[in-house]
């Protein structure tokens, strides 16, 4: 689960500095920008907090 995380906070970045050579417009990199963050986000806080909070000393 923690790969998964990783994996998915690493993808949000480069959805996000993939934007900046995809395409030229403001628009289309602040999408993109934003994507990037929600992906970036999910993987943080989805998948590498909840394996955090299973291996946490208050539940052994």
């Amino acid at each position: 689960m923690r790969i998964v995380g990783l994996l998915f906070a690493l993808g949000g970045w480069l959805i996000a500095m993939s934007g900046l050579f995809m395409t030229t417009s403001n628009m289309g990199r602040g999408l993109f920008a934003c994507v990037g963050i929600i992906v970036s986000i999910a993987g943080s806080l989805g998948f590498i907090n909840k394996f955090y909070q299973a291996q946490a000393i208050w539940k052994k």
